[in-house]
């Protein structure tokens, strides 16, 4: 079979990653293998995002640059999936004459006959067929990166919420769980290609399988943890109304779970997250995080905020503020509301000054990164263990007591702070061998977003493999 070069550019979230290598997966059989460069491709798929309006003109502005390209190379195939595909459907075709295929959410799998037609006959298709089940289950496990010890795996799809903000249920369909033996067949899949973490993700884990009796998922977090040679276990993301007795006490018995947990509030007002659909209180919010840190006293949280949803007063953000305060998350994700096509709070009154909301984000930002970088400060001097990933980027070393000419690496500790250390000359036989390994590391420094520190050599392993320890002192 010939080969054929695909690159596909991915938009946004997470499910947008795992989707991405599932895609490569499923083409893989055609023939198509990992394009370096998008002029060297033979098909280009844009996989989009539209839960924000700023990733959804992202995915247009990528897509016109392609006009070009595909002028140049007029058998070039150009195809758009993700969750603008699924809201635009054939108007992206009149939209982008050089588009050939758009595919919805539910169509991965449709993927490969869908694209035979196309090389057959250059026809253009559509394809936003949407199912309530997930019609399709085989574990499909596309290319990893070289040297990748992570992964992510989906274990649901869809939402069932409704949130008055959110174009999800409508883009993405119905909440549905896979079973949880395809799950397990694809972590053992992925730990056998090498991966010593994954990520389990969801709209909402913490509802999966409860529609289809399946087990829960606090189940499922046992059955993952008791994998061989998997490392850690982490997941994303939960919705708080959710969050029961069960699941939080997975963290304080099970030992492959990260101490970590993303949980998005959005608000700290109680009238805005009725008015959001939220399902719950501030008070039963922090109910939940007092539970969390009684289970898991070191356990890092960090959550999601929407600024400027309409109708939000000074009182009311000055609550959210307060939230951030009281809770002191190590770290979170802050957005400006925007109206999104068929989410309800498009068609609320009230809508807040672009330049208001601006300046409250960054009120809530600032005040973030004082709680981040106290709470980073306070790390100094401690030793904690880490994932090592592989090489740093953008770290120069300034500052930090790393010399340029030894090699950076970095990791991430199991509550997700990100850590930079140097490996001195001489350390490691073979410094290719420690991505994928544990290492200690005594903090030494901080930066906004990172921590830097030294390795400690005589704590330093990998899960053992085949009766071997990967590193070599």
């Amino acid at each position: 079979m010939k080969s054929k070069l695909l690159h596909i550019s991915t938009i946004g979230c997470q499910m947008n990653v795992y989707d991405a290598n599932q895609i490569a997966g499923v083409l893989a059989p055609l023939g198509y293998t990992g394009a370096d460069t998008i002029e060297s491709a033979d098909m280009v798929i844009v996989n989009t995002c539209t839960i924000r309006e700023k990733a959804e003109q992202k995915a247009f502005s990528f897509l016109g640059r392609l006009a070009k390209i595909k002028s140049a190379n007029p058998s070039l195939i150009v195809a758009v999936g993700g969750c603008v595909a699924q809201q635009e459907g054939k108007a992206i075709l009149k939209r982008m004459p050089h588009v050939d295929l758009v595919f919805g959410t539910h169509a991965i799998f449709r993927l490969p006959e869908m694209v035979r037609r196309i090389e057959s006959s250059r026809c253009r298709i559509v394809d936003v067929g949407m199912s309530d089940t997930i019609e399709c289950d085989s574990p499909v496990a596309g290319p990893l990166a070289d040297g990748q010890v992570s992964a992510f795996v989906t274990i649901m799809r869809g939402c069932d919420n409704y949130c008055t903000y959110c174009v999800v249920p409508h883009v993405r369909g119905r909440e549905a769980s896979r079973h949880p033996d395809r799950i397990i067949e694809e972590i053992r899949m992925r730990v056998d290609q090498g991966v010593r973490e994954v990520t389990l993700l969801g709209q909402n884990v913490n509802s999966y399988g409860s529609k289809e009796g399946l087990c829960t998922f606090a189940e499922l977090l046992g059955r993952v943890n008791a994998i061989e040679a998997l490392g850690r276990i982490r997941f994303t993301t939960s919705h708080p109304k959710d969050l029961c007795e069960e699941l939080i006490g997975t963290f304080g018995r099970l030992e492959k779970l990260c101490h970590h947990i993303h949980l998005p509030v959005q608000s700290g007002d109680n009238e805005i997250l009725k008015r959001m659909n939220r399902r719950y209180t501030r008070q039963a919010y922090l109910e939940k995080v007092d539970q969390l840190r009684q289970v898991c006293p070191d356990i890092a949280i960090t959550s999601d905020f929407i600024v400027g949803f309409p109708g939000e007063t000074d009182r009311q953000f000055q609550a959210t503020l307060d939230l951030i305060e009281t809770v002191r998350y190590d770290g979170l994700f802050a957005f400006m509301f925007s109206d999104r096509p068929q989410a309800p709070a498009a068609a609320f009154g009230g809508k807040i000054d672009q330049a208001l909301k601006k300046e409250r984000l960054q009120a809530l930002l600032d005040l973030q990164g004082r709680i981040t970088k106290e709470k980073h400060e306070a790390l100094v001097g401690q030793v904690r263990q880490i994932l090592v990933e592989g090489p740093s980027r953008g770290l120069d070393g300034a500052g930090t007591g790393i010399a340029a000419t030894q090699i950076r690496w970095n990791g991430r500790s199991s509550s997700n702070h990100i850590i930079h250390f140097a490996v001195p000359d001489g350390l490691l036989k073979h410094k290719e061998l420690l991505t994928g390994t544990f290492a200690d590391i005594m903090i030494e420094g901080t930066h906004a977003h990172s921590l830097w520190g030294r390795l400690i050599p005589e704590a330093t392993g990998a899960i053992p493999e085949k009766g071997e320890t990967t590193v070599a002192a």
